[in-house]
């Protein structure tokens, strides 16, 4: 029976058609006769790269953005500053929120190949011109508009180059921040980079934007401009017959309203919970370890934070290409999440006390700190990747860094209170919010998507 079917299928799906001027039939043909041939290095390594050029903008903020709002003298007081600081880490992800779908729709509509261009190119200009901000409304703006033509990243992901830009951003951010400090002998007091202190880090990543941009030209189109003819309908038809012929009878499955499928909405709002608490983490833990040691910060600089960061990053990236794969394959993506949410409670909150500490000491327990709480974070955010649940997403982010921001200041105001003095307070809030997160993971909250026939046969 298989032998007659396997005979049967394959003049089937040689039947296939492919248009002269279309690039998408371009690369599907190109795709056929390079199979088993290996991987396209070339346009993997573009890729990778484009990725890389859109994860900097977001991870080198970081090191310095404390300094930055503190350079602008809009915070009355030191604890405001990371009020002001929540804002601006909330710009880009609000823009993302409310161009996610359209880069979508356009994408799909003139192909993936422009979205990339246009926010790359956006990347080069509108990151230039944050690095050169004079106020505070002007870094806002520019992070907004940034995060607007951010559709690089609805068509395209590669996980370990979005964790070498968690590695590279930071770096750069705590390295080549305020370069008059740290390198006087190369630049001068009162020049122009005293007076544009954090325009260097931007600049780096905006002439490597530049570059990516220009190697773009050789990524091929993959969207298809023809409409499908009939004998493309007979083609489907056949390919259906010659399933059945298999064995392999697909039921067919009634469409169901996307608001009323409970499985999928219960589980982006999982994701936006987890996205929340995320975006909260990574403004507070960079905004914390710079404040001030009388406001329950740690007094770190920007190479300490910078420091930090890129040593999380490269561990998140072992933990993903090497330790993740096997952990996801005895828990699955449900399981880790449980686990992470409850090994994250006493994690943050250990946070306070490291706080007492000094000296290498104390670099030393934030670094593993922050290492086992970037590899608690939700590693199966993959599988939620249409419009609705980017948009979700991308609202949640945007909240999450105002949100933690203002919290921040409102604890280091509250330094003498009786009850969750300090930071103490912020940790609390923040793990509130994961043991929420985690608690909606269990029935009858979260409802897993039967599987049907088809899903057992495969």
């Amino acid at each position: 029976m298989n032998m007659e079917g396997e005979n049967v299928e394959k003049p089937l799906l040689e039947r296939k058609k492919y248009y002269e001027n279309c690039p998408g039939c371009k690369v599907d043909k190109a795709k056929e006769l390079s199979e088993g041939q290996g991987v396209p290095f070339k346009n993997l390594f573009i890729i990778w790269m484009v990725v890389l050029c859109a994860a900097m903008p977001i991870s080198s903020l970081f090191s310095y953005l404390y300094f930055m709002v503190r350079d602008f003298n809009i915070a009355k007081t030191e604890a405001d500053i990371s009020f002001y600081a929540g804002y601006v880490g909330s710009a880009f992800m609000l823009g993302r929120c409310l161009t996610s779908v359209l880069w979508g729709i356009i994408a799909d509509r003139y192909g993936r190949k422009p979205v990339l261009m246009i926010g790359i190119i956006a990347i080069v200009l509108f990151n230039t011109l944050f690095g050169l901000s004079t106020s505070f409304w002007m870094a806002v703006i520019m992070r907004f508009l940034l995060g607007c033509f951010s559709g690089l990243l609805g068509p395209v992901t590669v996980t370990a180059s979005w964790g070498a830009g968690l590695i590279i951003g930071p770096a750069l951010g705590g390295y080549l921040a305020q370069p008059v400090e740290k390198y006087p002998h190369i630049f001068p007091k009162n020049s122009f980079w005293d007076e544009f202190a954090y325009f260097f880090p931007n600049l780096i990543i905006s002439a490597f934007a530049f570059v990516v941009a220009v190697g773009c030209i050789w990524i091929p189109e993959t969207l298809h401009n023809h409409k499908y003819s009939n004998e493309s309908i007979v083609n489907v038809e056949a390919l259906e017959v010659g399933n059945r012929v298999v064995g392999i009878d697909k039921p067919i499955e009634k469409k169901e309203k996307l608001f009323f499928n409970w499985p999928l909405m219960s589980s982006i709002i999982i994701f936006c919970i987890f996205s929340l608490h995320d975006g909260a983490y990574h403004e507070v833990f960079s905004l914390w370890t710079v404040s001030p040691k009388r406001l329950g910060g740690l007094n770190f600089t920007t190479n300490d934070v910078g420091n930090v960061l890129s040593i999380s990053g490269l561990a998140v990236i072992i933990y993903q290409l090497i330790i993740y794969p096997f952990v996801r394959k005895a828990s699955g993506p449900i399981g880790i999440a449980r686990i992470s949410g409850i090994l994250t409670i006493p994690l943050l909150q250990s946070y306070t006390f490291i706080g007492y500490l000094s000296g290498l000491a104390l670099f030393i327990l934030i670094s593993i700190a922050s290492i086992l709480k970037n590899i608690l974070a939700e590693q199966d955010q993959r599988g939620a990747a249409n419009g609705i649940s980017m948009t979700g997403l991308s609202l949640f982010k945007a909240i999450g860094p105002a949100g933690g921001g203002a919290l921040l200041t409102l604890s280091q105001k509250r330094m003498d209170a009786s009850f969750l003095p300090g930071t103490q307070m912020l940790f609390f809030i923040l793990n509130t919010v994961v043991a929420l997160g985690t608690l909606m993971t269990f029935k009858p909250f979260l409802v897993e998507k039967r599987k049907t026939q088809t899903n057992q046969l495969q």
